[in-house]
């Protein structure tokens, strides 16, 4: 039998990714995709080592579970990410068909979860995870104060 992570322990894996994007001068969010209580995908974000604007650490997360699952459908997953997912992350997750959803800190300027526009919570929204909200808050809001602060 599998031993289950917990929800903290996933998240200490998401901001251990999200530091290893601050190192490589990206903005530092991490994250990990867990499937039947085990990590099976991380990512962090690379938008600038990649080139790409869509590899958010979500993303890149999902996609590599995707692969793994040999599906595009993530049932049965949980997405865990130090920040609030922004309206692309949120899309896709809607259409993976994520589970359950655990962030870290709140993003009332991009956030698309509990701010902005609230993707899961529009009548018209296909799919709604479970969410969660506020687990690693204070050390992922502290990751991106520092790194923020250090750009200034």
């Amino acid at each position: 039998m599998l031993a289950m992570i917990s929800d903290l322990e996933a998240m200490r894996i998401a901001l251990s990714e999200a530091r290893k994007a601050a190192e490589a001068g990206e903005v530092p969010i991490g994250a990990v995709v867990i499937h039947d209580g085990a990590i099976i995908s991380h990512g962090q974000n690379s938008v600038i080592r990649t080139s790409d604007p869509t590899a958010h650490a979500e993303i890149v997360a999902m996609r590599h579970a995707a692969s793994i699952l040999g599906n595009y459908r993530l049932n049965g997953c949980t997405v865990y990410v130090t920040l609030e997912p922004c309206a692309m992350c949120a899309g896709a997750m809607i259409h993976a068909r994520i589970d359950r959803l655990v962030y870290g800190a709140a993003d009332p300027k991009a956030g698309a979860v509990e701010h902005g526009v609230q993707f899961f919570s529009d009548r018209t929204c296909l799919h709604r995870p479970e969410i969660y909200g506020g687990i690693g808050e204070r050390e992922a809001g502290d990751l991106l104060r520092r790194f923020f602060a250090a750009r200034r």
